[in-house]
């Protein structure tokens, strides 16, 4: 039973297609959750290099003391026992019922069906763990089967979705659907008309069906301007603090998209998911330059177990924003972009990265959902913890890498190349931040890149913490200036500005 310090773990895969498709994947008892890699490509010196990742279902094993419990399989498993761990993995086996290899008449797939058969799920495990609630872990389709869940089955049936799940995370998932890049609306109309293997499930008539409550639905279909991405907000709803969603900027590595080269999505994409569709707006996000799926995929990548690790299992949330920032007094054909990379110490990745050359800079002309009312650009949220600094410190360091840089256009939006140097940022540096837990609030030294004499790898900060300036007690909050390397040569004033910082915030998380 529960002790009432965890939850359970659900997994909810994607879409497999048809028949085919779906009987592929229910031969796997895990439905690819257990797949892993092994190498990635290219290392050092131009040479393949080896690096193992045992998927994430063997991980959670060892890394989180996770089980998963089958023995002839997993529901006989719950029907044999009264009580079982709640520290157990769980694979919504959905599809199970729509597969022609068990000798019965394979149902039609549902998505609805499956969010019913989820919800089922959850209050057996609920009631055998004595778990208070699960987190689910989805890919793709997963996602959305979470989200019909949380916004619709449930409150169709009077209930809270709070209290059945703690956190959702996505791989991904389409929140917004699936759109091409070509064919200038016709593909996606074509899908949606002939719902194609089941394709039509990620256009917007079958979207608003799926993730609104009878209630509030409309009889004549999607209103104008629907967003299909939003997750309600509210006292009855999941709080978008309690929901990550990991983007995938990779298209080359995927091949097929619903029948059609990953071409036909576009280069902004994971090859099936364009980037803007792959997360909920207020919700965590990680960038990773990973493919939709497929052994250099998202639910196979370091980076994004990492991420789901912390995610669901840290206890201190660190949020970077860049504040006080002016940018320069340019004509209006000049746009103002930045890059970050994030890195946490003892990690052989990146785990978040936003880059022009991966499609996904943030705009500082125009932040859009990135900045928030105070003028602030979110660059980056992280999850630490505690149990995971490396042997001998207590610390934990993690590493932003910011870059600024200016493009500008002429008439007709075309690129002037006059003045331009490619790959030269107007500011590039890199902040390393010490986040040391004291029992209570936890304290922070930062220090850019380029201040530090020789190795980052051999600095050791010195001098006092940073200085709170929030007085809530559960809540660390300071500001560190931009460098004079955001600075032109004097006495010409900073580039974005005097009062130009990063705020690092950093609050308890679980």
């Amino acid at each position: 039973m529960s002790d009432g310090s965890g939850f359970p773990l659900v997994y909810v895969r994607g879409f497999a297609g048809g028949t085919p498709g779906i009987d592929k994947a229910v031969t796997d008892p895990f439905y690819g959750f257990n797949e892993g890699s092994t190498h990635v490509r290219v290392g050092s010196g131009d040479e393949p290099h080896f690096y193992q990742f045992e998927g994430p279902l063997l991980r959670l094993h060892t890394d989180e003391g996770y089980q998963i419990l089958v023995e002839g399989g997993q529901m006989a498993y719950l029907d044999r026992n009264d009580q079982v761990p709640w520290n157990t993995i769980w694979v919504h086996r959905f599809y199970d019922v729509s597969a022609d290899t068990w000798g019965a008449r394979p149902q039609d797939f549902s998505l609805e069906s499956a969010a019913r058969d989820l919800l089922a799920l959850i209050r057996t495990l609920q009631q055998k763990t004595g778990a208070p609630r699960v987190h689910l872990v989805a890919h793709s389709m997963g996602g959305l089967i979470c989200r019909c869940l949380l916004q619709k089955i449930i409150p169709d049936e009077g209930g809270d979705p709070r209290d059945y799940v703690e956190k959702l995370f996505t791989y991904g998932t389409p929140h917004g659907g699936i759109a091409f890049d070509v064919g200038f609306g016709t593909l996606e109309r074509l899908r949606d008309a002939l719902g194609i293997e089941g394709a039509d499930i990620f256009g917007p008539r079958r979207m608003y069906e799926y993730l609104t409550p009878e209630a509030q639905r409309e009889p004549g279909g999607p209103p104008e301007g629907w967003p299909a991405r939003e997750m309600p907000a509210g006292p009855r709803a999941l709080p978008l603090d309690k929901v990550m969603c990991v983007v995938g900027t990779d298209p080359s590595d995927y091949d097929v998209a619903l029948g059609l080269s990953a071409d036909a999505v576009g280069v902004r994409s994971d090859g099936l998911v364009q980037i803007e569709n792959a997360y909920v707006p207020g919700a965590h996000r990680a960038f990773v330059h990973r493919s939709h799926s497929g052994r250099y995929g998202l639910v196979n990548s370091e980076e994004a177990y990492q991420s789901l690790r912390r995610f669901l299992f840290g206890d201190l949330r660190v949020d970077a924003d860049l504040v006080g920032h002016r940018l320069p007094d340019t004509d209006p054909n000049v746009t103002w972009q930045a890059e970050v990379r994030l890195a946490v110490r003892g990690l052989p990745v990146v785990l978040h990265e936003r880059l022009a050359a991966h499609w996904c800079p943030l705009q500082l002309s125009a932040p859009g959902e990135d900045g928030s009312a105070d003028g602030a650009v979110r660059l980056a949220t992280t999850f630490l913890s505690s149990r995971l600094p490396p042997p001998g410190t207590d610390t934990m360091r993690f590493s932003l890498q910011l870059r600024v840089f200016s493009v500008r256009q002429e008439r007709h939006r075309l690129f002037a190349f006059r003045d331009h140097l490619e790959q030269v940022r107007d500011f590039d540096d890199t902040l390393i931040v010490d986040v040391t837990p004291s029992g209570g609030a936890p304290s922070a030294r930062a220090a850019w890149n380029s201040r530090i004499a020789g190795s980052v790898s051999a600095y050791e900060p010195s001098g006092p913490s940073l200085l709170d300036e929030n007085p809530a007690p559960d809540t660390w909050t300071a500001r560190v200036p931009l460098p004079s390397a955001a600075s032109a040569t004097p006495p010409a004033a900073p580039l974005l500005g005097d009062e130009a910082a990063i705020r690092l915030t950093v609050t308890p998380w679980g």
